[in-house]
């Protein structure tokens, strides 16, 4: 028979199990419901099948398109595993590796299934709630996934642009897995695994897909194709949805939760630097389907966001690693990937935006700032961010998406422009973008913790604290012969 602590167990997953059921479940009624009229756009569901048809024979899928996409989609899934996952394991103590990495696979697992049933739709279907958050037009991918139509004989594919819009919907999945796995380093070494799975479910549906919805949903009031937006803000690959929202909410988390046990008292070094290096190397390179592949097509303005990723990565990592020879007398192959990552965050918001040279000077201000928020801020405010999740996400996410208010240029976005062509006003678009991201994720995580908390606990006991998360939370160790 299991023992008490195992039924504990069992107890709490099914929890998090009937809770993201009970989420979506009601949602679900509505699927036999007719949808509203379509606006003609191919991610709109519930067109009058003729309409339908009528669009869908007209498009010619581009094959390199779609080959660029699947590409990407894949380089932003390896972000998280192995990338995210590596880079974390490394920078925790040895007896806590194997917690950060099951934590990083079960948001590729769990996220995923929780995008297809509703979180495609929240984020992307026309508005509901005034705009606040898509409705349930697309639940279960419905008027996306190929369908067979009986009066124009074939099977219509739902179409993006040049792509399947199913494809696009599996190329944000990926965004939507790794965002609340950057979180993850945050409260690292001392979160309950069931309080974890179940925070990051409620947050990507309240949290994130609503974020998503302002920015990148037609309709959104920050969109910056929407004609109609109240502040059409830029931001190209995730620099508010992703980033600033994972960062913030890091920053909540650690300080609701509480810091280590004998934090500042003890040392608590990476224990593994060699799985930290390949980890920013793997998040380097995938992110070039991070960042590129945010133009859903293979063309030039994907081709720019390629250089100008590589390059700001390329000046953050130099400017962590000058700050530190000139701080501590040498650099070390952290700052040097904690930099590039910088550069990297600082840039997403800005690829599609800016040109090469101005992507440079953004990877540079990200690099010095996240080092100064992860020495000097964190420091001053006493804080246990144990991977300085809101230092390098947070703080180069706002400084990468102020500055691509600056440096957006006419020469890659054809239109919007930014403070030097003459468009001042894109710096109140991108500020506004910044504090209403920042407003969401404060509120939604001190809600969310404290339910959790209320409910199954946030914190693992302190024995099982010293003891390790890789033994206490899953029975196993990731270096049994050491």
């Amino acid at each position: 028979m299991y023992s008490a602590h195992t039924l504990h167990r069992f107890g709490l997953a099914g929890v998090v199990l009937l809770l993201a059921l009970g989420v979506v479940t009601p949602v679900l009624t509505f699927a036999d419901e007719p949808a509203p009229e379509s606006t003609s756009t191919p991610l709109q569901a519930g067109a009058a099948e003729a309409e339908i048809a009528e669009e869908a024979q007209a498009v010619e899928f581009n094959q390199a398109d779609i080959a660029w996409m699947l590409t990407s989609s894949a380089l932003v899934l390896m972000m998280t595993g192995p990338g995210l996952a590596l880079f974390y394991g490394g920078l925790v103590r040895k007896k806590n590796v194997l917690s950060v990495m099951m934590q990083c696979v079960a948001m590729m697992g769990i996220m995923s299934v929780l995008w297809v049933v509703v979180g495609y739709s929240l984020a992307f279907a026309p508005d509901m709630l005034g705009g606040f958050v898509g409705g349930f037009d697309h639940v279960m991918l419905k008027g996306v996934l190929p369908e067979w139509s009986d009066s124009a004989g074939e099977i219509i594919t739902p179409a993006f642009g040049g792509i399947p819009t199913v494809l696009f919907a599996v190329f944000q999945m990926m965004f939507f897995i790794i965002t609340p796995a950057l979180i993850v380093g945050a409260f690292a070494e001392r979160m309950k695994f069931s309080a974890m799975a179940l925070y990051s479910i409620l947050w990507g549906l309240l949290v994130y897909c609503p974020i998503a919805h302002w920015v990148w949903s037609d309709g959104g009031w920050l969109c910056e194709w929407n004609e109609a937006a109240a502040f059409p803000a830029l931001d190209f690959a995730g620099g508010t949805v992703v980033h600033i929202s994972s960062g913030i909410s890091a920053l909540v988390c650690c300080l609701m939760i509480g810091k280590r046990l004998n934090f500042q008292k003890e040392p608590m070094p990476p224990h593994n630097l060699t799985y930290t290096f390949i980890g920013a190397c793997l998040l380097w390179v995938g992110w070039f389907g991070f960042n590129a592949g945010s133009a859903a097509s293979a063309n030039a303005t994907a081709v720019n966001a390629f250089a100008a990723t590589h390059l700001a990565a390329s000046t953050g990592l130099i400017a962590w690693a000058l700050m530190e020879w000139f701080t501590l007398g040498r650099p070390t192959i952290l700052g040097a990937c904690s930099g590039a990552v910088a550069g990297l965050v600082c840039i997403t918001p800005a690829s599609g935006s800016v040109a090469v040279p101005g992507a440079m000077v953004i990877g540079l201000c990200g690099g010095v700032a996240s080092f100064l928020a992860c020495t000097k801020l964190k420091n001053a405010m006493g804080y246990d961010d144990s991977l300085d999740v809101f230092g390098v996400h947070g703080i180069s996410g706002i400084v990468g998406a102020l500055l691509t208010g600056v440096f957006a240029s006419k020469s890659i976005t054809g239109a919007r422009v930014g403070l030097i062509e003459g468009n001042p006003g894109q710096m109140v678009n991108q500020a506004v973008s910044i504090a209403a991201a920042a407003g969401l994720a404060i509120v939604g995580s001190i809600v969310l913790l404290k339910l959790i908390d209320l409910t199954i606990g946030l914190r693992v006991s302190e024995d099982s604290e010293v003891r390790g998360l890789d033994l206490t939370e899953h029975g196993e160790e990731g270096y049994i012969f050491l």
